[in-house]
């Protein structure tokens, strides 16, 4: 699994203006000024920037990747931070003393259910709380509508459920697999919907995201994805893409 910083810069407007504000404020109160925070998968710190952007207070963050060119620009955009390389598939290496909260931003959907079921057995130890923000959740609206739409997101979908470096993934089910098992170890859970919601002057990203979901259905068997491709970009002068995600929130023990 892996991302790269142009496409990270790209969409972070997005997933800025997408994060639900009252789970992440609810978030940022349970954490309490001072925490340790524990970002997975940090990329280049959007999720620190995030916590910063509603006004929460100095927090004591140590941010994971395995990615050493992110981790630099990470260390570069937030030195207050410890930064460290993790293998991620890896989740006895991850130190959780002292953690308040752990967190994450665009990951869990690519993680599969023994990833996670190991994860929140170790947090459910510790009692410490979750935030995860903006799992894909299987729910694309495009404007103009395109015969094609709804076959090239049911094999974008099934593509999701492959393996991205953690087994087989959850895919747009992240949310509601990731909801019981956290209920199932006495956390309160909370969700809600943070869709991406683009429009004709986010055309690079457009085009981007455009790109790689039609790669995607293509490699699960839709043949004429470029083609259902070509078309959607035809339309991105005049047309809108909703892209749906969800935020999630754990707490143990009702906390």
């Amino acid at each position: 699994m892996g991302f790269d910083a142009e496409w990270l810069d790209l969409r972070a407007p997005a997933d800025d203006r997408a994060r639900d504000a009252g789970l992440l404020h609810r978030a940022i109160a349970h954490a309490g000024p001072g925490a340790r925070m524990l970002d997975l998968g940090c990329g280049t710190g959007a999720t620190v920037r995030a916590f910063a952007a509603a006004g929460a207070g100095a927090l004591d963050w140590c941010l994971l990747d395995n990615d050493p060119a992110l981790l630099s620009l990470a260390r570069r955009h937030h030195p207050e931070a410890e930064v460290r390389v993790c293998d991620l598939s890896d989740l006895e290496t991850v130190d959780l003393a002292d953690v308040r909260m752990v967190t994450a931003s665009a990951l869990f959907d690519l993680v599969s259910e023994d990833w996670a079921s190991r994860l929140f057995d170790r947090l459910a130890r510790h009692r410490i709380a979750l935030y995860a923000a903006l799992s894909y959740d299987g729910v694309m609206h495009w404007s103009p509508e395109d015969r094609d739409d709804a076959a090239v997101t049911e094999c974008f979908n099934h593509h999701q459920c492959g393996d991205k470096g953690f087994g087989p993934a959850l895919g747009p089910q992240a949310v509601a697999r990731m909801t019981a098992l956290l209920t199932a170890r006495g956390y309160e859970v909370f969700s809600a919907p943070s869709p991406w919601v683009l429009e004709p002057s986010e055309a690079r990203l457009q085009d981007a995201l455009l790109s790689g979901i039609a790669a995607a259905a293509q490699e699960a068997g839709f043949d004429d994805a470029g083609g259902w491709a070509a078309r959607r970009r035809d339309a991105i002068g005049h047309g809108r893409a909703e892209i749906g995600h969800l935020d999630i929130l754990a707490l143990p023990g009702g906390g």
